[in-house]
């Protein structure tokens, strides 16, 4: 038991730590988003200092090298998955606006889109930190790749029903881009990937299209103001587009990708061999 106990206080002290993290981040940034200036330079220090306070406590408190922090490759990755999501999301939109249910009603703001950057700078990142790079990396090493996965993305998902508790939905459809993050981490074994992917589908969504991200309504605009009308199956109704059908076809889509991709390479892992204890002989 104190050998369950003592295994257990490392993962659940990261946990500990990261969640005040994503919290203190969520909060500073959302006070901030009334500024680019202030939004751009405080969603790229809280980037920066998450990836670094990972990579600190991975070797003080788990005493060991942050092997998903690798550094070459680190920009082109991060701005290969960031285009990515972009172009994810706006999949989506163009087959929402090509069923009726979506147009452009205007300009927004330019500012208001650099401020939302700034804000998704800071929360991808400190989100895959905590849900792939610890969440995740804590359960793979117990349990496998596929326990892992399920776990990370049901409670990324669940997460989100803090934005709107009502959009089971929406919660659900959130389980889908669990799942495409949690693939693009075991394809490339690193946190780069799936950052560029969170920030790019969250930058699109409010940054470019000015529509609500993950049923939470923002009073700083985008650069155009995007309408959706329509069932909610289509639109994703009050939580946003994310809840759409194709908003999930595109994550399973992109999904379905990454796994091909990390089974060629042979990135699954299964659950480790369970060796008797000696001492409990």
């Amino acid at each position: 038991m104190k050998r369950l106990a003592r295994g257990l206080a490392r993962p659940l002290s990261l946990l500990l730590i990261f969640i005040a993290v994503d919290a203190l981040v969520v909060t500073t940034l959302n006070a901030l988003s009334g500024s680019a200036i202030l939004s751009l330079a405080a969603g790229a220090a809280a980037a920066f200092a998450t990836i670094r306070l990972y990579a600190w406590t991975t070797r003080r408190i788990e005493r060991k090298e942050p092997e998903d922090l690798p550094e070459p490759g680190r920009f082109r990755t991060l701005w290969r998955g960031t285009l990515a999501g972009v172009g994810l999301f706006t999949a989506t939109v163009l087959a929402i606006a090509i069923c009726g249910g979506f147009r452009i009603d205007g300009w927004g703001s330019f500012s208001g889109m650099l401020a939302i950057l700034g804000l998704m700078t800071g929360v991808a990142t400190v989100e895959e930190v905590l849900f792939r790079g610890i969440l995740f990396r804590q359960i793979e090493e117990r349990a496998g790749t596929w326990p892992a996965l399920t776990v990370s993305a049901a409670l990324f998902g669940l997460l989100h029903l803090v934005n709107d508790p009502t959009a089971i939905g929406g919660a659900l459809a959130i389980v889908a881009a669990g799942l495409m993050a949690g693939t693009a981490y075991v394809a490339t074994r690193a946190l780069w990937l799936p950052i560029g992917l969170h920030l790019g589908w969250n930058f699109a969504e409010g940054g470019i299209f000015g529509v609500p991200v993950s049923g939470a309504d923002s009073s700083t605009p985008g650069l155009f103001r995007g309408v959706f009308d329509g069932p909610a199956a289509l639109t994703g109704g009050t939580f946003g587009p994310e809840a759409s059908i194709f908003a999930v076809l595109a994550s399973l889509v992109a999904t379905a990708y990454l796994f091909r991709l990390a089974r060629r390479r042979g990135n699954f892992r299964p659950r480790p061999a369970v060796h008797p204890d000696p001492a409990a002989a």
